[in-house]
């Protein structure tokens, strides 16, 4: 299975689970492996990570309600919240929950104050999603399956465990689609020498 194949069988999942909360998410096991072993976390770091957004994701409707549209993103236990609030109260509500899920270490909070995002601005958040995902495959010196890439109102924030170079190079990538309003980095930076550790090992 070619690398791109890989990564849009995965991309079209997330967009359907994007859209569709009521569609269940089904990965080949061979491809959720593939990725899962191309991480640069650790297998205890993605399991957490998992759980830290399925917590959230329980205790945000007692938190905002109707008033509020919430996403959380985990990568490597640092924090990406996300969305529109009602108030500065509501705003720092969330980022106080966020931080006392166990195994959080660290809360980036990019929540707007304004009124819940419309159905048509997260299809087209979606959509952005994937082209950007689909142009980090198609770049040569970087690993698409190293970002986690998340869109709001136009905005992409770029998760992942990369170098300076990568993340550089990642950013111009995601300012060149079509769509992007500004581009975010959140990402937690390794050495290039850490960076060597992560490549593949030449066939003897």
């Amino acid at each position: 299975m070619s690398k791109r194949v890989l990564v849009m069988a995965l991309i079209a999942g997330t967009v359907a689970s994007t859209l569709s909360a009521c569609v269940p998410l089904v990965v080949g096991g061979a491809v959720a492996g593939t990725v899962a072993a191309s991480d640069r976390r650790t297998f205890g770091a993605q399991t957490e990570d998992k759980t830290i957004s399925v917590k959230a994701d329980i205790k945000m409707p007692n938190v905002v309600g109707d008033a509020g549209h919430v996403n959380v993103n985990s990568f490597n236990r640092r924090v990406l919240i996300t969305g529109e609030v009602r108030d500065a109260a509501m705003k720092a509500a969330v980022e106080r929950e966020v931080k006392a899920i166990e195994g959080v270490v660290m809360v980036v909070n990019e929540l707007e104050i304004a009124g819940p995002s419309s159905y048509t601005s997260r299809s087209n958040d979606a959509l952005i999603t994937t082209k950007v995902k689909a142009s980090l495959v198609d770049a040569k010196d970087i690993s698409a399956n190293s970002f986690k890439v998340v869109t709001e109102r136009g905005a992409v924030y770029l998760m992942g465990r990369v170098t300076q170079r990568e993340a550089t190079q990642a950013a111009e990538i995601a300012r060149g689609v079509n769509g992007v309003n500004k581009v975010v980095k959140v990402f937690e930076y390794i050495s290039e020498d850490e960076w060597k550790q992560y490549q593949p090992k030449p066939a003897q």
